[in-house]
């Protein structure tokens, strides 16, 4: 299970105290929490194609289609007889010719997330400048929200949010599938990426009353027209909307279990990458303010064995350590195409370590992280962001001071 935009810190298992994260805290009670994965290549596309080959995309990370060269874990698992499916309601993948779904079985898109082009009208119904203060306006964003709008319109009750029917399509193919051998599930959820948008219910959480009927944050917002009273608000439609991704992953989850797949299944989840939410001024992920809120992702493997439930595992990871991970948890020994390692050595305690350093990258720029120190920079051009940033993780774990001066 891949959540798109999901900040570690807002789990209650890695930390958070305030976000209300039942059915993921519960999910890592009974696996195995790996406390410092770190993102490889940002954004949304760089990383899933670390994800899916297990490749790195470093030194640039640039957005592109999987290559005619690239060889993905769904193509390795159906040469070993493994039955393959892919439910998605990440639209990028399906840009012309990206060709993500190469090698699975079957795939289901659920349209709509974002400026995903599925509907086109009535344009003229919609105004984003009912949902959203007036100073956060501008033209490239209102397009972003007209789309998203026209999208929605249809939309009724809960089971037709995205994140809801993503769930709720992957547990019909379980029900379909998973009892005729061995299988792999990908399900690629774009929440609790913008727009943030969840059901009254969850936003209601946060807050008694928010100063729109329907308010909405999303994709296209400058920061330099944020302003330092708009900062709860975001931060609280962020939380509803984590919120209501935890709701709907609880009852995929909860239909693993009433299937009795939870015996003989070892789940995964994770993100691509966290956002800024305020944060040196920066709101949505940032470039240049490449630190651990949006480098630092969670990453839970829930293993059937129950002597890994409830273990938490510090030690380095990278995404490029998810595919050769996944092949050996399942047993593939023949493939070793991939540049990343088996993370699950370090649950077994085989190895002390993986990694010395991990390494992300996001446009132009870069980071490298070790146990002690966070360092990032412009790595391409002139313009040095947010940085050049050192933090002493021994000291500044929520790095809040740069040291690079001393």
């Amino acid at each position: 299970i891949i959540a798109d935009t999901w900040r570690a810190d807002h789990l209650g298992c890695y930390g958070s105290t305030r976000v209300k994260t039942p059915n993921l805290d519960k999910f890592a009670a009974q696996g195995t929490l790996f406390a410092d994965a770190a993102a490889e290549g940002l954004p949304t596309i760089p990383c899933r194609r670390v994800y899916h080959t297990g490749k790195s995309v470093l030194p640039e990370a640039k957005w592109e289609p999987l290559s005619s060269n690239d060889i993905t874990l769904a193509e390795v698992l159906d040469k070993h007889g493994v039955t393959t499916g892919f439910i998605v309601d990440t639209y990028h993948y399906f840009k012309p010719d990206y060709n993500f779904h190469r090698g699975f079985q079957s795939w289901h898109w659920v349209r709509g997330q974002e400026t995903d082009r599925w509907k086109s009208g009535p344009q003229d119904k919609f105004d984003p400048k009912k949902h959203m203060p007036a100073h956060l306006w501008n033209k490239g964003y209102d397009a972003n929200m007209r789309q998203y709008l026209m999208n929605t319109q249809e939309r009724k009750g809960e089971q037709d949010y995205f994140c809801a029917q993503s769930c709720g399509v992957a547990m019909d193919w379980l029900e379909k599938n998973a009892r005729g051998g061995p299988f792999m599930l990908w399900i690629d959820m774009f929440d609790p990426h913008e727009p943030w948008d969840a059901p009254p219910r969850f936003q209601k959480m946060y807050r008694d009353e928010y100063p729109y009927e329907r308010c909405l944050f999303g994709y296209g917002v400058r920061n330099a027209d944020i302003r330092p009273e708009d900062l709860p608000l975001i931060r609280d439609l962020y939380a509803a909307e984590v919120t209501f991704s935890d709701y709907c992953i609880g009852r995929l989850l909860e239909r693993v279990e009433e299937l009795g797949l939870a015996d003989n299944t070892i789940i995964a989840f994770s993100t691509d990458h966290g956002t800024h939410l305020g944060e040196r001024g920066c709101v949505q992920k940032t470039p240049a303010l490449l630190n651990s809120c949006v480098t630092h992702i969670p990453l839970i493997i829930r293993h059937p064995d129950k002597t890994f439930a409830g273990k938490r595992v510090t030690g380095l990871v990278s995404a490029i350590d998810f595919m050769p991970t996944f092949l050996a948890l399942l047993g593939i020994t023949d493939y070793d195409n991939v540049d990343g390692q088996n993370m699950w050595k370090l649950a077994t305690g085989e190895v002390p370590s993986l990694h010395d350093n991990v390494y992300t990258v996001f446009s132009r720029f870069g980071a490298i992280r070790n146990s002690d120190w966070h360092y990032f920079q412009n790595v391409r051009a002139k313009d040095p962001g947010k940085g050049p940033c050192l933090y002493d993780l021994r000291t500044d774990p929520k790095q809040q001071k740069n040291v690079i001066a001393d």
